[in-house]
């Protein structure tokens, strides 16, 4: 008997590589082997993302090579699913322009995908199923099947959707509103998953600061943060994304006493001018973005803060864009994750005449990346001696005789291979040697 194989592709954030996991598991459950080589699948499963135009044309792109191995093998299946294909224009485009694909399903559909595999595998045509929040506003499923990519690491998601409606966001129309997962449910997975070995546990939600709010007795993040702390055992806890506007001095309280949630907080900040901030929709001004980090570094005085900056939002004038520069300067990020301004059709920002030249965006996001380098080197200089917790994260992808391991503030370290072999999962102590911009050298610790 011919076994049959799966092979996904996951095209954006941490929720969409969770997702993909979930879609592996149920592919599992139908006699389905999970396979790298994408010539030799059966069925082909795309995870898209909306995020930013460039994410989509590549999923796009990508899809349109598949057109040649559909040809030579007319039994295979291709699936699409994901933020993208959650938005009309982008389902209209698979129907007109990739009919070798054979299924859709949005983002709403995830627990239901064995029963839209079985009918994919069945029909004799293309199927769509993709609804609109507004019409399915997404259920809660626990128990689904999952086939994790890593047994050391592990993605929980905590909540889905998003309430914000930032102005250049497409994340609430393609994933709906919040809906929180019971803390119980989160904390037995997380403890199964402690109890199996696995040492690096990363919370997700698109705003995990609003987890809890909406279940019928509210139970707040860092009350589940707590809760997760008190599983016993040699891992680390990891959330993203916060929201600036809910994120409390008693979340960060929360983090300085915990013993296994780690000294890394990503707050996204997207501009330091307040006229930018307001035009975002984003309900915080730059002050109370720097009271927070103060207060984080105040509490917490190893900890490591990143963010992300959009550059070229509709408006930003060199007054505004300055004022960015000046909120790197305060902050002193250990990491900046920077975008040029995408438009994403259905948001209010898309709307707005007042663009940036590309010119001029361009030129900023180089300022802005020069100085955010000299910051970062500036701040892993201060830690060259130092001797750090580090979980190994296998052969370095640039030296086979490195290792890559990251700290538990999340910073990436390089250090050689040492006579005693060290597993991929493994909890090192390495002592600093050399700092870079974008990562540390370090070896062993004697």
């Amino acid at each position: 008997m011919n076994e049959k194989r799966i092979y996904v592709n996951t095209f954006g954030c941490q929720q969409n590589e969770a997702d993909s996991e979930t879609l592996t598991g149920i592919a599992q459950t139908r006699g389905f082997i999970p396979t790298e080589k994408i010539e030799e699948a059966d069925l082909i499963l795309f995870n898209t993302c909306a995020v930013r135009e460039h994410a989509e044309l590549k999923a796009l792109s990508t899809t349109g090579q598949l057109k040649h191995l559909k040809e030579k093998n007319k039994a295979l299946k291709i699936g699409l699913c994901g933020c993208m294909v959650q938005q009309e224009h982008r389902k209209e485009d698979i129907k007109n322009k990739y009919p070798y694909v054979d299924f859709v399903f949005g983002t709403n559909q995830l627990s239901r995908f064995g029963e839209i595999l079985d009918q994919a595998l069945a029909a004799k045509k293309r199927l769509f199923f993709v609804e609109d929040y507004a019409v399915n506003p997404g259920t809660i499923c626990e128990g689904l099947p999952v086939k994790r990519k890593y047994a050391h690491r592990a993605y929980v998601s905590v909540m889905y959707g998003c309430n914000n409606f930032c102005t250049y966001c497409i994340v609430p129309y393609v994933r709906g509103r919040e809906r929180s997962r019971e803390p119980q449910c989160i904390y037995n997975e997380v403890k199964g998953l402690v109890e199996n070995g696995c040492r690096e546990i990363t919370l997700l939600g698109q705003n995990v600061n609003s987890y809890g709010k909406d279940l019928e007795t509210p139970f707040p993040f860092s009350e589940l943060l707590e809760m997760l702390d008190g599983i016993e055992g040699d891992f680390v806890l990891k959330f993203m994304t916060s929201h600036p506007k809910d994120a409390s001095f008693e979340l960060i309280d929360t983090i300085a006493k915990c013993k296994h949630v780690e000294h890394h907080f990503h707050l996204p900040m997207q501009a330091g001018s307040d006229s930018i901030l307001k035009a975002m929709n984003r309900r915080y001004t730059a002050e109370r973005y720097f009271e927070l980090v103060d207060y984080m570094k105040k509490k917490i005085p190893d900890i490591a803060i990143t963010t992300d900056i959009i550059v070229g939002f509709p408006g930003e004038t060199e007054e505004d864009f300055e004022k960015t520069l000046d909120a790197l300067r305060h902050c002193r990020f250990d990491g900046v994750f920077s975008f040029i301004y995408s438009p994403r059709k259905g948001t209010p920002a898309a709307e707005m005449d007042c663009r940036v030249p590309d010119e001029v965006t361009r030129s900023r996001m180089s300022r802005l990346l020069e100085l955010q380098m000299q910051i970062q080197t500036e701040n892993n200089e201060k830690l060259v001696g130092k001797t750090l917790r580090a979980l190994c994260e296998g052969e370095s992808k640039n030296d086979p005789d490195y290792l890559s391991a990251r700290s538990d503030s999340g910073k990436l370290i390089h250090f050689p291979k040492p006579e005693k072999e060290i597993q991929t999962g493994e909890i090192v102590t390495l002592r600093v040697t050399e700092a870079r911009a974008i990562m540390l050298i370090g070896e062993i610790a004697v």
